[in-house]
């Protein structure tokens, strides 16, 4: 096997699948009726391979239609001979009739990339195509641009075009051609590409990326003296002085031993400069240790400004959000234009006491204190070789990932800080470091527009029909939306797509942790899935930690602090500042009428993962199910009579923002069978229902505590243990007319015959009683009304207060006045001040609809007037 240069060290600046010559992508996307018309990309630095205008391969077929094809692409837009095509494919062995078996497989080849892409000529046959299709002509133009940027002295658009250029091969060139001659030219060229590439990165002040890299090079190519010089170089630069003789004494030994020679003129001066400078020699400065991406940076453009703007006014930002929310993209992408940036990864590191020989690590001290005099500070004082080399210069120093090592990288920072006057942090961490003077910018999730466009470039690049699978807008807005616009959760979403559909993905997020697991293999193993990443920050709590982030999973919709407090076991304040520090909580104002504090929530994925976590402590869950269902029945049981006095606009706010919370506890309530406690919360909601126009959502929960007490009353004698469903039940409505007379006697009869009346009351708003009713509902009407005809408490607050009104429904020719006067008595001697109203306002109406019906209603619009003031009616 002849020697040959590995791949190059460093990343490509394009994305994989990215179309050859860099064209852009069009928006049409392929079928096969319309391919002979498509236009395509060869690349031949590798097996033969073709692709389409969206960066997807096109199968070829066997191996000689790849030799045809490479043969065709070595010459693009030329015609070929018949002749060379044949030698080129058979070699030695033609087949007998090679002209005709050349013309099969030109044949073979056409239906791969299209009949318009083999054009015939005179003698041969031509590839109708540029150079810029090919990945070999590509190749040699980037190398050509990257070597004149170097000789003008631009060694960052050098070292980019050169990347670039080494990042298409594949293998080796021409891999196809059984006549290896054409791949020397190209071989060639790729090693004096990988040359001039490190001596860019030399200039950039890189030596220490380089070395490994060099030393395999040089190994693999004992004679290339070029090489060795970069080595050299590299070890010098790199403050290796000792190091750099070494290797200039192995590549005197192998020029000398293989070929019986001596170094060459450059070996020569290299070396002679080594023996009269100082081994202590001052290195060159290196510029940071910022690295490109492979993938695009979407969004955030606000962010950027802000947080570039934030490091030249304070010393130190942290930049703090849950985990995958894209705080070190971010931090890279504010520090990718500043000099000396210099990024720190701490989340590999499992023990505290390592972070300063981290940073020590990533800003190349290590060797350097080895192999010179420059740092006098001690070897074993990390923390002082950073002082003594930080002090004098003016960086950026990004702590990446510092949630695990908290305390350790805040004493660090501040260290460095009150040390060294030049020098910035730039930190990312889930919680604050609490260092005095620290500046913390919580990175928000993207917005909708932002987290669409980062699903539709991560989308294009998994699957080439991006545009037609990206037609469903519905179920993408769906993704962003319920992974909280999440960068890292968007992204493994998009991931999916080889084989779900959006919609497909969409149907599946309740199960999100199963779902989002195809991650770069090259990231930590905490980022490749989403579970991981949340697990991260479930495991850097403690135990009082992760008791409060179970109970409070039992909130629907968010909660404020006096929730927490009456729902959770330890010290609400503290735990939730804890958990809002770390991420895990988002705190806002609460923005609702008549409060000035703090409301809490969870973003989606985190919910679902506490949610998942409180399932593995049962008793815990139950118990805080419990005491949240309570505190929603206290909430509305104090909000009742406020939606009846001036306090009511503020209380309807409350409400309505506790909705959520209000509809999962009575939906729990319901599922253990506590007929006693969902018939208190539905009636107290009553009032709220019919004013806010939640009236058929009302008659759903009313019918439903209905429901569950008939099937608590079959239920009765036979299997106690188990809390009945309500879908087991028959009608309410049947049920009671069957046993009304009997139903006196029984504890819940005075509650139920409220929720009857509720539910007569919502559904005369919302389902019209006006035509003749139905014999059944008739005699339901009649005697829910009869029963509260008769007065007490009951009938002089809602619902039963209504009850002369839903008599109306029956259109009995009965006198409704008489029923009027005896509701406005029950109220004065069993109600408050708004209920006499309401049965004065109600009188007031029935005697002006009625023929000759004013008397006395002078004195009830008066009288009317005084309450509504007192009782703060609005």
């Amino acid at each position: 096997m002849r020697d040959q240069p590995p791949p190059a060290c460093t990343r490509p600046t394009t994305e994989p699948g990215t179309p050859i010559g860099a064209r852009p992508r069009k928006s049409r996307s392929r079928s096969p009726e319309a391919g002979d018309n498509e236009p395509v990309r060869y690349r031949i630095l590798g097996v033969t391979e073709a692709a389409d205008d969206h960066g997807a391969g096109i199968p070829l077929g066997g191996p000689r239609v790849r030799t045809l094809l490479a043969a065709l692409a070595l010459r693009p837009g030329r015609t070929v001979s018949s002749e060379v095509l044949i030698d080129e494919v058979w070699g030695e062995d033609p087949p007998q009739d090679a002209p005709a078996a050349l013309q099969a497989l030109v044949g073979r080849l056409r239906r791969a990339v299209g009949k318009e892409a083999i054009v015939s000529g005179p003698g041969g046959y031509r590839l109708a195509g540029a150079e810029d299709d090919v990945d070999l002509y590509v190749f040699e133009r980037l190398v050509r641009q990257g070597t004149a940027a170097l000789a003008r002295g631009d060694a960052r658009t050098a070292a980019q075009d050169l990347v670039a250029a080494l990042a298409l091969w594949r293998g080796d060139a021409l891999a196809d051609l059984p006549d290896r001659t054409a791949a020397t030219r190209p071989e060639a060229l790729r090693m004096e590409a990988t040359r001039a590439r490190i001596e860019a990165e030399l200039l950039l002040g890189r030596a220490q990326d380089v070395v490994p890299e060099l030393k395999e090079l040089t190994a693999a190519h004992p004679y290339d003296e070029p090489l060795h010089v970069l080595l050299i170089r590299a070890l010098r630069d790199g403050g290796r002085g000792a190091d750099a003789l070494a290797a200039y004494e192995t590549a005197r030994r192998a020029l000398a031993d293989g070929l019986g020679t001596d170094p060459g003129p450059e070996l020569r001066d290299l070396h002679g400069e080594l023996l009269t400078a100082p081994l202590g020699r001052p290195r060159a400065e290196r510029t940071g240790n910022i690295r490109p991406r492979l993938t695009s940076f979407v969004g955030r453009e606000p962010e950027l400004d802000a947080i570039r703007s934030e490091v030249h006014r304070a010393r130190l930002v942290t930049l703090t959000g849950p985990g995958g929310s894209g705080k070190t993209r971010l931090a890279e992408e504010a520090a990718a234009g500043l000099p000396q940036a210099w990024l720190v990864e701490l989340a590999p590191l499992d023990r505290p006491e390592a972070v300063p020989g981290a940073v020590v690590s990533a800003l190349g001290l290590r060797e350097t204190v080895l192999m010179t005099t420059e740092l006098t500070a001690p070897q074993d004082d990390p923390l002082a070789l950073l002082v003594e080399y930080c002090a004098p210069r003016s960086q950026l120093l990004i702590l990446d990932n510092c949630e695990h090592v908290i305390e350790a990288a805040a004493h660090l920072a501040e260290t460095l800080l009150t040390r060294c006057p030049g020098l910035t942090v730039l930190a990312t961490s889930r919680e604050p470091l609490g260092v005095p003077g620290e500046s913390v910018r919580p990175v928000e999730p993207l917005l909708p527009e932002q987290a669409h466009r980062l699903f539709a470039e991560r989308a294009a690049a998994v699957r080439p029909d991006a545009d037609a699978v990206l037609a469903d807008q519905e179920a993408v807005g769906e993704i962003c939306r319920r992974l909280d616009g999440l960068p890292l959760a968007i992204e493994l979403a998009a991931a999916r797509l080889r084989l779900l559909t959006p919609r497909q993905i969409a149907d599946r997020l309740d199960d999100r942790f199963r779902l989002l697991t195809s991650g770069s293999r090259t990231v930590l193993p905490r980022q490749q899935t989403l579970r991981a990443v949340v697990d991260w920050s479930w495991e850097l709590l403690d135990e009082r930690e992760r008791t409060l982030l179970r109970e409070v999973s039992v909130f629907a919709g968010g909660w404020e602090l006096e929730a927490a407090e009456a729902v959770c076991t330890g010290p609400a304040a503290e735990l939730l500042g804890a958990l809002v520090d770390k991420s895990l909580i988002v705190a806002t104002p609460s923005g609702r009428d008549g409060s000035d504090g703090m409301r809490y929530r969870m973003l989606e994925t985190i919910h679902e993962y506490a949610v998942e976590r409180a399932a593995e402590c049962p008793e815990l869950r139950a118990a805080a199910e419990l005491r949240h269902r309570a505190w929603v029945r206290a909430l509305v049981e104090e909000a009742e009579p406020q939606l009846r006095s001036a306090g009511q606009l503020p209380w309807i706010s409350r409400l309505e923002t506790e909705l959520d919370n209000i509809r999962a506890a009575m939906d729990r309530t319901l599922t253990a069978g506590d007929e006693t406690q969902a018939g208190a919360v539905v009636l107290a909601m009553g009032w709220f229902w019919w004013l806010r126009n939640y009236r058929r959502e009302g008659m759903t929960w009313v019918e439903r505590v209905l429901r569950l007490g008939v099937a608590l009353d079959r239920a009765a004698g036979t299997d106690r243990h188990r809390a009945p469903s309500e879908a087991e039940a028959d009608d309410p409505m049947d049920v009671y007319l069957a046993v009304a007379h009997t139903e006196t006697h029984h504890p819940a009869h005075r509650p139920r015959m409220n929720l009857r009346m509720l539910h007569l009351f919502l559904m005369a708003e919302t389902e019209p009683m006006d035509g003749d009713l139905d014999p059944r509902l008739r005699r339901y009407v009649q005697l829910v009304r009869g029963h509260f005809a008769q007065g007490g408490p009951d009938a002089a607050r809602l619902p039963g207060i209504v009850w002369p009104v839903i008599g109306l429904t029956l259109k009995d020719p009965v006198d409704i006045r008489p029923l009027m006067d005896t509701s406005v008595a029950h109220c004065r001697a069993h109600g408050d001040d708004w209920a006499v109203a309401v049965a004065l306002m109600l009188r007031t109406h029935m005697a002006v609809d009625s023929p000759g019906g004013m008397t006395g209603v002078d004195e009830d619009l008066e009288e009317l007037r005084v309450l509504s003031r007192r009782a703060g009616d609005r």
